[in-house]
């Protein structure tokens, strides 16, 4: 009887960095990307709260919720065996103290059955990275560029001070997390950080010297409404093809070819 392979795990992920393979790492927002993502082979899946901008049409990550987060998730979980499944901790959850994010990841980790969560910060959160991971929770830290602090930060912005970004990516490690994403940094700087760190460092906009990549799926797919990040590229043009189908759909419906006798009941 065939067995369904395991799930990455943390160590995989560990042993990946140390051996050089690249990590992975895609959003999902849904049962059937999911499996798709998870049977082409991507290590991580993330649940990101990019799902407010991408999904919900929000102009930052800063609405969606806890039970939007866990909602998406518990489909994530669904549609996939072996990737690695990671569930951002939306805006304030994170910011909001050790015993108050613990409750709000082990809901999210219980409901959903994802194996870890992504905390937004670095050496100010190290102390709430610390009790999520004595309290059990997996815990990717982000650091540069911080989607929910966008308005802190003035705008989507390349982040460029070396002495925080190394503070901010050490405290992190030191707390705990098992994974470092970096967003927005200049590459020679990423790459600096992650010869300096044990564990994995994940890069979105940060050059390709990072153990491991990750793009919002949408981006990728060539799904991007309105101006597509630098950093982003589109490994398809699917947007396009789905507005073709559509209107070749809306033609044969119009003319009367759609249904054909074959696609229909006697």
């Amino acid at each position: 009887m065939a067995h369904e392979p395991p799930r990455l795990t943390i160590s995989k992920l560990q042993r990946m960095k140390r051996s050089g393979d690249k990590i992975a790492m895609l959003t999902a927002y849904d049962y059937t990307m999911a499996a798709i993502l998870d049977a082409a082979g991507v290590d991580v899946l993330l649940v990101g709260d990019s799902l407010a901008m991408v999904v919900q049409g929000h102009e930052t990550t800063l609405p969606v919720s806890v039970r939007d987060m866990v909602y998406h998730a518990e489909m994530v979980v669904r549609g996939s065996q072996r990737a690695l499944v990671v569930v951002d901790l939306p805006f304030p959850h994170g910011q909001l103290g050790p015993r108050r994010t613990i409750q709000v990841a082990a809901r999210m980790m219980k409901r959903s059955g994802c194996q870890a969560v992504k905390l937004e910060g670095g050496a100010q959160q190290a102390a709430t990275i610390a009790a999520l991971v004595d309290a059990g929770i997996p815990v990717i830290a982000h650091v540069g560029l911080r989607p929910q602090s966008i308005h802190a930060l003035g705008g989507y912005r390349v982040q460029r001070d070396e002495e925080k970004l190394q503070a901010d990516a050490l405290a992190a490690q030191q707390a705990g997390a098992f994974c470092v994403l970096m967003e927005c940094v200049p590459a020679p700087l990423a790459a600096q950080i992650t010869k300096q760190l044990d564990v994995p460092t994940i890069g979105i906009g940060a050059g390709n010297a990072c153990d491991g990549q990750v793009l919002v799926t949408h981006d990728l797919l060539g799904m991007t409404l309105g101006k597509r990040p630098r950093f982003a590229r589109a490994f398809a043009d699917v947007g396009r093809q789905i507005e073709t189908a559509a209107k070749n759909y809306i033609a044969a419906v119009r003319t009367g070819e759609f249904p054909s006798t074959a696609e229909a009941f006697e």
